[in-house]
């Protein structure tokens, strides 16, 4: 900072000096006409702002130079962290909780050269996260949101988008809001080319979206839903969420983002896209302490049940771990669709359209939910309640 200033006085007396110059020049003043006072201080400036000028530029060589090592006589701090991580087979090995947390800390609070954060995320995608490592991830960006808790049943996650069905999982949301279930919705859009996201979907639907806490608990109040971008929640985690069309491969955050649950709600509710995942979610929350959370693996990596396949759910329940497998509902595989018709969805919202697939779907999704929330007792009580309330959903 004190650098940055000084600059600013020398670029100021300088531009004066070119004034007093061209002054000068302009009204033809010859050296004899200049009084000696002046003389020796137009002389003594250029003197001035060319040895400052030099050492200006050797600044911004080191600065600006991506290829000079500044950290000739020194490590830098995070590099430790990578070299757990990238030293070779035999040598590298997964973060502890506490390295986990300091690291992405660091992250966080943008201490980290991009060269260092590209070879951290990229290890920890060819190893795969460790639930140390994604607790700790996860921890330390809680540790630095500026949210309070706030009343809310339910966080669910959306960060995936979706391709080839509608995003039913939308409307099994929505449903449960309008019974009177406060949910919390989170997500964020366009990190992949050709997919259709959340946001843009409720805000098809009529639904605004949320910049502040201020926001989330008036639209609670008002509609117990709430819809808060990634963007809003953490800029530095949207903008390495958003990397993955740069590095070509999703990272960690893909993860941990699904896990953060902002306004500490009572349930948690994530979705993967590869079955690898599922048992690392769901011991990532239980390691983070949250006593009611359900992982599944989506439609599309959305929290959405497929009817056409069997679904395991690697959930707990009132602090203890549980897997339940719900069973596949079609006979063949439903086609995919042709084109995501925005306007076809809002009117199976609004009951002027039937869709088979996704009706199962909605319900399905509604019921692994209210299971999660607690809202019922059995898994084919909350089918039944959930049938209920989409029948329901409009006056």
């Amino acid at each position: 900072m004190i650098f940055q200033v000084d600059v600013m006085v020398r670029l100021h007396q300088f531009t004066r000096l070119i004034r007093s110059i061209i002054s000068l020049v302009m009204f033809n003043i010859s050296p004899k006409q200049i009084k000696p006072n002046l003389s020796q201080r137009l002389l003594l400036n250029i003197a001035n702002f060319m040895s400052y000028y030099f050492l200006v530029i050797d600044h911004i060589r080191i600065i600006m130079n991506t290829k000079r090592n500044i950290y000739k006589t020194a490590e830098h701090p995070f590099a430790q962290y990578v070299r757990i991580l990238g030293k070779g087979k035999t040598g590298s090995r997964s973060l502890s909780y506490e390295e986990a947390y300091q690291a992405f800390s660091m992250i966080l609070k943008d201490e980290v050269l991009d060269v260092q954060l590209g070879a951290f995320l990229m290890l920890l995608r060819v190893k795969e996260e460790s639930v140390d490592e994604l607790a700790g991830f996860v921890q330390a960006t809680r540790d630095q949101l500026n949210f309070e808790s706030l009343d809310v049943d339910l966080d669910w996650s959306s960060y995936a988008g979706k391709r080839k069905h509608y995003p039913w999982f939308i409307l099994a949301a929505l449903t449960l809001a309008h019974h009177g279930y406060k949910i919390v919705m989170h997500g964020a859009s366009g990190h992949t080319i050709n997919r259709v996201y959340t946001e843009q979907v409720l805000e098809y639907l009529g639904y605004p979206i949320c910049h502040n806490q201020q926001e989330v608990k008036q639209q609670l109040e008002q509609h117990h839903f709430a819809y808060l971008p990634l963007e809003t929640i953490s800029p530095i985690l949207s903008d390495l969420i958003s990397l993955r069309n740069v590095m070509g491969l999703r990272s960690p955050i893909h993860t941990l983002a699904r896990l953060i649950n902002p306004f500490n709600a009572k349930a948690t509710l994530q979705a993967i896209f590869h079955p690898a995942y599922r048992s690392s979610h769901q011991q990532t929350a239980f390691r983070l302490g949250y006593k009611n959370s359900a992982v599944i693996k989506g439609e599309g990596g959305e929290f959405e049940r497929n009817p056409d396949a069997k679904t395991l759910i690697c959930g707990i329940k009132n602090g203890e771990l549980y897997e339940h497998e719900l069973p596949k509902l079609t006979p063949d595989r439903s086609p995919i669709e042709e084109e995501l018709d925005l306007a076809v969805f809002k009117a199976v919202w609004l009951g002027e359209q039937t869709h088979e697939y996704g009706e199962m779907a909605v319900i399905e999704t509604m019921g692994i939910a209210l299971y999660t929330m607690d809202a019922v007792n059995s898994y084919g009580e909350a089918m039944t309640k959930a049938k209920e309330l989409w029948e329901t959903r409009v006056h």
